[in-house]
Protein backbone atom coordinates (compact mmCIF):
# COMPACT_ATOMS: atom_id res chain seq x y z
CA UNK A 1 0.00 0.00 0.00
CA UNK A 2 1.48 3.52 -0.81
CA UNK A 3 -0.03 6.73 -0.28
CA UNK A 4 0.70 9.49 -1.77
CA UNK A 5 -0.16 13.15 -0.48
CA UNK A 6 0.05 16.40 -2.27
CA UNK A 7 0.28 19.78 -0.66
CA UNK A 8 1.25 17.93 2.50
CA UNK A 9 3.38 21.17 2.63
CA UNK A 10 3.12 24.12 0.68
CA UNK A 11 5.34 27.11 0.00
CA UNK A 12 2.10 29.12 1.02
CA UNK A 13 2.10 28.30 4.27
CA UNK A 14 5.49 29.36 6.12
CA UNK A 15 4.78 31.28 9.26
CA UNK A 16 5.79 30.03 12.44
CA UNK A 17 1.78 29.68 13.27
CA UNK A 18 1.26 26.71 10.52
CA UNK A 19 2.94 23.92 12.89
CA UNK A 20 1.58 25.87 16.31
CA UNK A 21 -0.53 22.84 18.58
CA UNK A 22 0.23 20.61 15.40
CA UNK A 23 -1.38 17.13 16.72
CA UNK A 24 -1.28 14.57 13.84
CA UNK A 25 -0.78 11.25 15.77
CA UNK A 26 -1.17 8.66 13.55
CA UNK A 27 1.05 10.19 11.02
CA UNK A 28 3.65 10.39 13.99
CA UNK A 29 3.48 7.14 14.81
CA UNK A 30 4.24 5.86 10.86
CA UNK A 31 7.17 8.25 10.78
CA UNK A 32 8.89 6.33 13.90
CA UNK A 33 7.70 3.17 11.91
CA UNK A 34 9.40 3.81 8.60
CA UNK A 35 12.61 4.96 7.28
CA UNK A 36 12.47 8.02 4.39
CA UNK A 37 14.12 5.54 1.08
CA UNK A 38 13.95 8.40 -1.58
CA UNK A 39 13.55 12.25 -2.37
CA UNK A 40 12.45 13.65 -5.66
CA UNK A 41 12.98 17.28 -5.99
CA UNK A 42 12.24 19.69 -8.92
CA UNK A 43 15.64 20.78 -10.72
CA UNK A 44 16.75 24.64 -11.55
CA UNK A 45 14.18 23.96 -14.72
CA UNK A 46 10.65 23.32 -12.65
CA UNK A 47 9.04 20.33 -14.31
CA UNK A 48 5.69 20.56 -16.09
CA UNK A 49 4.35 17.97 -13.79
CA UNK A 50 4.21 18.15 -10.39
CA UNK A 51 6.13 15.64 -7.63
CA UNK A 52 3.13 13.65 -6.72
CA UNK A 53 2.50 13.26 -10.64
CA UNK A 54 5.80 12.09 -10.97
CA UNK A 55 5.87 9.48 -8.17
CA UNK A 56 2.40 8.24 -9.58
CA UNK A 57 3.79 7.93 -13.43
CA UNK A 58 6.58 5.80 -11.24
CA UNK A 59 4.74 3.51 -9.77
CA UNK A 60 2.53 3.02 -12.98
CA UNK A 61 6.17 1.81 -14.45
CA UNK A 62 6.01 5.13 -16.98
CA UNK A 63 9.49 7.29 -16.45
CA UNK A 64 8.01 9.87 -14.23
CA UNK A 65 10.41 12.86 -15.71
CA UNK A 66 9.06 12.43 -19.65
CA UNK A 67 7.56 15.69 -20.57
CA UNK A 68 4.32 14.08 -21.54
CA UNK A 69 2.30 12.30 -18.81
CA UNK A 70 -0.73 10.70 -20.09
CA UNK A 71 -2.98 11.19 -17.54
CA UNK A 72 -6.20 11.70 -20.23
CA UNK A 73 -5.03 7.86 -21.47
CA UNK A 74 -4.91 6.38 -18.39
CA UNK A 75 -8.23 7.19 -16.89
CA UNK A 76 -9.76 5.95 -20.23
CA UNK A 77 -7.73 2.80 -19.82
CA UNK A 78 -8.74 2.51 -16.33
CA UNK A 79 -12.69 3.00 -17.36
CA UNK A 80 -12.13 0.06 -19.97
CA UNK A 81 -11.61 2.18 -22.98
CA UNK A 82 -8.19 2.04 -24.22
CA UNK A 83 -6.78 3.57 -27.02
CA UNK A 84 -3.56 4.12 -28.74
CA UNK A 85 -4.64 7.72 -30.06
CA UNK A 86 -2.98 10.41 -28.42
CA UNK A 87 -5.18 11.82 -25.90
CA UNK A 88 -5.28 15.06 -23.23
CA UNK A 89 -7.99 16.88 -20.93
CA UNK A 90 -9.47 20.09 -21.56
CA UNK A 91 -10.69 22.31 -19.25
CA UNK A 92 -12.57 25.64 -19.69
CA UNK A 93 -11.34 28.36 -17.71
CA UNK A 94 -10.81 31.73 -17.15
CA UNK A 95 -7.75 33.66 -17.67
CA UNK A 96 -7.31 37.03 -15.75
CA UNK A 97 -5.81 39.87 -18.10
CA UNK A 98 -3.35 42.30 -16.44
CA UNK A 99 -0.66 45.00 -17.65
CA UNK A 100 2.36 42.74 -17.95
CA UNK A 101 0.82 38.82 -17.30
CA UNK A 102 -1.92 36.98 -17.44
CA UNK A 103 -3.09 34.89 -14.93
CA UNK A 104 -5.11 31.84 -15.00
CA UNK A 105 -7.64 31.69 -11.93
CA UNK A 106 -8.66 28.15 -10.62
CA UNK A 107 -11.58 26.79 -12.50
CA UNK A 108 -12.73 25.37 -9.92
CA UNK A 109 -13.84 29.09 -8.96
CA UNK A 110 -15.89 29.58 -12.10
CA UNK A 111 -19.10 27.28 -10.90
CA UNK A 112 -18.80 26.40 -14.08
CA UNK A 113 -22.69 24.12 -14.64
CA UNK A 114 -23.09 21.22 -16.53
CA UNK A 115 -25.42 22.92 -19.47
CA UNK A 116 -23.06 26.06 -19.13
CA UNK A 117 -20.28 23.42 -19.96
CA UNK A 118 -21.95 21.77 -22.59
CA UNK A 119 -23.19 24.84 -24.09
CA UNK A 120 -19.79 26.15 -24.72
CA UNK A 121 -18.21 22.74 -25.92
CA UNK A 122 -21.06 23.01 -28.18
CA UNK A 123 -19.95 26.25 -29.44
CA UNK A 124 -16.19 25.29 -30.07
CA UNK A 125 -16.95 21.96 -31.87
CA UNK A 126 -16.79 23.20 -34.70
CA UNK A 127 -13.20 24.76 -34.61
CA UNK A 128 -11.64 22.08 -32.11
CA UNK A 129 -12.78 19.34 -34.92
CA UNK A 130 -11.23 21.44 -37.76
CA UNK A 131 -7.62 20.87 -35.89
CA UNK A 132 -8.46 17.30 -35.95
CA UNK A 133 -10.08 17.18 -32.53
CA UNK A 134 -12.37 14.93 -31.06
CA UNK A 135 -13.91 16.35 -27.75
CA UNK A 136 -16.12 14.53 -25.70
CA UNK A 137 -17.85 15.56 -22.64
CA UNK A 138 -16.96 13.90 -19.36
CA UNK A 139 -17.35 17.02 -16.79
CA UNK A 140 -18.08 20.58 -16.28
CA UNK A 141 -14.49 21.09 -16.05
CA UNK A 142 -13.33 18.34 -17.88
CA UNK A 143 -13.62 17.93 -21.46
CA UNK A 144 -11.80 14.48 -23.29
CA UNK A 145 -9.82 14.92 -26.03
CA UNK A 146 -8.52 12.75 -28.98
CA UNK A 147 -6.57 13.80 -32.20
CA UNK A 148 -2.67 13.60 -33.37
CA UNK A 149 -2.07 16.92 -32.79
CA UNK A 150 -1.78 15.38 -29.14
CA UNK A 151 0.67 13.12 -30.03
CA UNK A 152 4.00 15.02 -28.17
CA UNK A 153 2.34 17.55 -27.31
CA UNK A 154 4.27 18.54 -23.53
CA UNK A 155 1.40 20.20 -21.64
CA UNK A 156 1.94 21.54 -17.91
CA UNK A 157 -0.38 20.38 -15.02
CA UNK A 158 -3.52 22.53 -14.60
CA UNK A 159 -1.99 22.84 -10.58
CA UNK A 160 1.50 24.18 -11.66
CA UNK A 161 -0.87 27.16 -14.05
CA UNK A 162 -3.22 28.01 -11.18
CA UNK A 163 -2.41 31.67 -10.09
CA UNK A 164 0.35 31.22 -11.99
CA UNK A 165 1.12 33.53 -15.52
CA UNK A 166 0.43 31.58 -18.03
CA UNK A 167 2.92 32.76 -20.52
CA UNK A 168 5.42 31.05 -18.28
CA UNK A 169 3.42 27.44 -18.99
CA UNK A 170 2.58 27.95 -22.80
CA UNK A 171 3.71 25.20 -24.55
CA UNK A 172 6.36 26.45 -26.77
CA UNK A 173 7.04 22.93 -28.56
CA UNK A 174 6.42 23.33 -32.35
CA UNK A 175 3.76 20.91 -31.99
CA UNK A 176 2.12 23.69 -30.00
CA UNK A 177 1.35 26.55 -33.02
CA UNK A 178 -1.85 25.16 -33.76
CA UNK A 179 -2.93 24.85 -30.48
CA UNK A 180 -2.07 28.39 -30.05
CA UNK A 181 -3.71 29.69 -32.59
CA UNK A 182 -6.86 27.53 -31.70
CA UNK A 183 -6.14 29.60 -28.22
CA UNK A 184 -6.87 32.92 -29.97
CA UNK A 185 -10.02 31.67 -31.95
CA UNK A 186 -11.82 30.52 -28.70
CA UNK A 187 -10.70 33.67 -26.90
CA UNK A 188 -12.86 35.66 -29.69
CA UNK A 189 -15.50 33.02 -30.12
CA UNK A 190 -16.08 33.02 -26.44
CA UNK A 191 -16.28 36.87 -25.53
CA UNK A 192 -19.99 37.19 -26.65
CA UNK A 193 -21.10 33.69 -26.42
CA UNK A 194 -24.57 33.88 -24.56
CA UNK A 195 -23.05 31.86 -21.52
CA UNK A 196 -20.38 34.46 -21.00
CA UNK A 197 -22.96 37.47 -21.23
CA UNK A 198 -24.99 35.95 -18.48
CA UNK A 199 -22.31 35.18 -16.68
CA UNK A 200 -21.00 38.78 -16.79
CA UNK A 201 -24.58 40.06 -15.60
CA UNK A 202 -24.81 37.56 -12.87
CA UNK A 203 -20.65 39.35 -12.09
CA UNK A 204 -19.20 36.03 -12.13
CA UNK A 205 -16.14 35.34 -14.12
CA UNK A 206 -16.34 34.76 -17.93
CA UNK A 207 -14.73 31.42 -19.67
CA UNK A 208 -12.38 32.90 -22.18
CA UNK A 209 -9.77 30.31 -22.26
CA UNK A 210 -8.85 26.45 -21.76
CA UNK A 211 -6.16 24.59 -21.12
CA UNK A 212 -5.03 20.93 -22.07
CA UNK A 213 -3.53 19.10 -19.60
CA UNK A 214 -2.70 14.96 -19.12
CA UNK A 215 -1.87 14.83 -22.97
CA UNK A 216 0.02 11.82 -24.26
CA UNK A 217 -0.24 8.75 -25.40
CA UNK A 218 -0.45 5.69 -22.93
CA UNK A 219 3.03 4.32 -22.90
CA UNK A 220 3.60 0.23 -23.16
CA UNK A 221 4.90 -0.94 -19.99
CA UNK A 222 6.68 -3.89 -19.75
CA UNK A 223 6.45 -6.51 -16.79
CA UNK A 224 9.73 -5.75 -15.61
CA UNK A 225 8.86 -2.02 -15.42
CA UNK A 226 5.35 -2.42 -14.15
CA UNK A 227 4.31 -2.04 -10.91
CA UNK A 228 3.68 -5.46 -8.46
CA UNK A 229 0.07 -5.97 -8.43
CA UNK A 230 -0.31 -6.59 -5.33
CA UNK A 231 0.82 -2.86 -4.21
CA UNK A 232 -2.49 -0.37 -4.29
CA UNK A 233 -1.57 3.35 -4.49
CA UNK A 234 -3.82 5.99 -3.04
CA UNK A 235 -3.42 9.79 -4.20
CA UNK A 236 -5.08 12.01 -1.83
CA UNK A 237 -6.43 15.88 -2.85
CA UNK A 238 -7.79 16.23 0.22
CA UNK A 239 -5.31 19.09 1.05
CA UNK A 240 -5.27 20.62 -2.73
CA UNK A 241 -7.45 22.81 -2.61
CA UNK A 242 -7.04 24.86 0.41
CA UNK A 243 -3.21 24.85 -0.28
CA UNK A 244 -3.85 26.26 -3.90
CA UNK A 245 -5.52 29.27 -1.92
CA UNK A 246 -3.54 30.11 1.19
CA UNK A 247 -6.16 28.92 3.75
CA UNK A 248 -4.34 28.03 6.54
CA UNK A 249 -6.89 27.03 8.61
CA UNK A 250 -9.11 24.89 6.44
CA UNK A 251 -5.55 22.99 5.72
CA UNK A 252 -5.12 22.37 9.21
CA UNK A 253 -8.52 20.94 9.44
CA UNK A 254 -8.06 18.77 6.25
CA UNK A 255 -4.81 17.53 7.49
CA UNK A 256 -5.94 16.08 10.68
CA UNK A 257 -9.33 14.42 9.06
CA UNK A 258 -6.60 13.11 6.59
CA UNK A 259 -4.84 11.83 9.81
CA UNK A 260 -7.61 10.02 11.26
CA UNK A 261 -8.41 8.27 7.81
CA UNK A 262 -6.15 7.56 5.45
CA UNK A 263 -2.77 7.82 7.39
CA UNK A 264 -4.59 5.63 9.98
CA UNK A 265 -5.51 3.33 7.37
CA UNK A 266 -2.24 2.68 5.98
CA UNK A 267 -0.98 2.88 10.25
CA UNK A 268 -3.19 0.12 10.24
CA UNK A 269 -1.57 -1.85 6.99
CA UNK A 270 1.76 -1.58 7.78
CA UNK A 271 0.92 -3.06 11.68
CA UNK A 272 -0.82 -6.06 9.99
CA UNK A 273 1.26 -6.83 6.70
CA UNK A 274 4.51 -5.10 7.75
CA UNK A 275 4.67 -3.42 4.20
CA UNK A 276 3.85 0.23 3.08
CA UNK A 277 4.84 3.28 1.57
CA UNK A 278 4.22 6.91 2.52
CA UNK A 279 5.09 9.98 -0.05
CA UNK A 280 4.69 13.39 1.33
CA UNK A 281 4.82 16.02 -0.93
CA UNK A 282 5.06 20.08 -1.69
CA UNK A 283 4.62 21.28 -4.93
CA UNK A 284 8.79 20.96 -5.70
CA UNK A 285 9.61 18.29 -3.62
CA UNK A 286 8.63 14.75 -2.20
CA UNK A 287 10.21 12.26 0.31
CA UNK A 288 8.98 8.64 0.27
CA UNK A 289 9.15 6.87 3.54
CA UNK A 290 9.41 2.75 3.47
CA UNK A 291 8.98 0.03 5.48
CA UNK A 292 12.34 -1.07 5.94
CA UNK A 293 14.48 -3.39 8.79
CA UNK A 294 16.26 -1.30 11.21
CA UNK A 295 19.29 -2.24 13.00
CA UNK A 296 19.15 -2.18 16.89
CA UNK A 297 21.35 0.96 17.69
CA UNK A 298 18.64 2.53 14.93
CA UNK A 299 15.78 0.78 17.03
CA UNK A 300 16.86 2.73 20.09
CA UNK A 301 17.72 6.21 18.04
CA UNK A 302 13.99 5.82 16.59
CA UNK A 303 12.82 5.17 20.66
CA UNK A 304 14.62 8.01 22.23
CA UNK A 305 14.17 10.86 19.24
CA UNK A 306 10.64 10.34 17.98
CA UNK A 307 10.31 12.09 14.74
CA UNK A 308 8.21 15.10 14.50
CA UNK A 309 4.93 15.26 11.68
CA UNK A 310 6.04 19.44 11.80
CA UNK A 311 9.81 18.56 11.18
CA UNK A 312 8.72 16.18 8.44
CA UNK A 313 6.73 18.83 6.43
CA UNK A 314 8.71 21.82 7.06
CA UNK A 315 11.72 19.49 5.78
CA UNK A 316 9.67 19.54 2.35
CA UNK A 317 9.72 23.45 1.63
CA UNK A 318 13.17 23.90 3.08
CA UNK A 319 15.35 21.29 1.33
Amino acid sequence: MHLIIPYAASHAFTGPEVWDGWQLPHLQTLLSLLQRQQVLQDSEATPLHLPHERLQAQALGWAPDAPTLPWAAWHRAQQGQPSAEPQAWMTPCHWQIGMDQVVMADPAHLHLSDDESRQLLQAMQPFLQEDGLQVTWHSALMWHVQGAMLADLPTASLDRVIGQNVKDWMPQHPAARPLQRLQSEMQMLLYNHPVNDARDARRQHTVNAFWLHGAGTLPAVTPAAAPPMTETVTVSDALRSSALHGDLQTWRQAWQQLDATAVAELLQHLKATGQGQLSLCSEHTAHTYTAAPAAWHQRITRLFNKPSPAAALQALITT
